[in-house]
């Protein structure tokens, strides 16, 4: 089983750390690919090797980022990543999924099997593992990054091998957002193995997709599931899993989209 996650695009940057190695990240096959967009980035916000300081320099990047008046600082973080401190990558993301997933507190099975279940969409690195060291960094997904273009486009490219191999002839199981869901998309026999799903808040008696219970629900779902170590072979076999945890399932509006309906936190 393969399960994609989103990142997140708030990140808790390491105090310390080795510095960043992407030799020494999961998906070699990427690195390359990794390279480039990383220096495309760290060009962007440096001038000779340092931060950019120009106000128009440094309005161009925040631009590009998407920065507001207050993240600035994102800037100068940008501009060191090759030797700013790194951490395993499920400390590194933070939020609401992520908060709800709480992966440092699973044990035993649920631990090994993050490890080996469980990939992250980057728009800096493609696809990390939860135990890849790498540092915090702000790059969000839609993004058009100066020579690399589009994050999506450019990672659309790169990622069907990465993804099809650790896949096997499992299932995938695909909870990225929208922003992230362009960076791979599955077709041919690999289209049937792959179940997204859509959290509905259910309230007063109608229903709608509301950011904070879809975030937490899904970061809930995967601690079930790893908790769990059930490995569906199919959509509907994920469907009836999910429904023996607890959860409240439904056929989606489309195939391969599962809803779970969901009333509280």
């Amino acid at each position: 089983m393969l399960i994609l996650l989103p990142p997140s695009e708030g990140k808790t940057a390491p105090r310390r750390g080795r510095a960043l190695r992407l030799d020494a990240l999961a998906f070699p096959e990427l690195q390359e690919h990794r390279a480039e967009v990383l220096d495309a980035l760290v060009e962007l916000c440096t001038t000779n090797g340092l931060p950019v300081e120009a106000e128009a320099a440094r309005y161009v990047a925040a631009q590009t980022l998407g920065l507001g008046k207050t993240q600035s600082d994102e800037i100068d973080r940008n501009a060191a990543l090759h030797t700013a401190p790194s951490a395993r990558a499920d400390r590194i993301y933070s939020g609401v999924l992520y908060d709800a997933l709480d992966l440092g507190s699973l044990e035993g099975a649920a631990k090994r099997r993050a490890t080996q279940w469980l990939a992250i969409t980057s728009s800096l690195f493609g696809l990390v593992r939860p135990g890849d060291h790498i540092p915090a960094y702000r790059l969000p997904g839609n993004v058009s990054l100066p020579g690399i273009g589009t994050m999506s486009t450019y990672w659309n490219r790169h990622l069907d091998d990465s993804v099809t191999t650790a896949a096997g002839q499992g299932l995938v199981v695909d909870l990225r957002s929208s922003t992230y869901a362009g960076f791979w998309r599955p077709s041919g026999t690999m289209s049937s193995r792959v179940v997204s799903v859509r959290v509905l808040h259910e309230h007063g008696g109608r229903r709608k997709v509301v950011s904070h219970f879809n975030k937490a629900t899904k970061g809930r779902i995967v601690r079930s599931v790893l908790e769990d170590g059930g490995v569906a072979s199919s959509p509907w076999a994920f469907a009836e899993q999910l429904g023996d945890l607890g959860w409240k399932v439904e056929e989606g509006p489309k195939r391969n989209v599962l809803d779970v309906v969901v009333d509280d936190l």
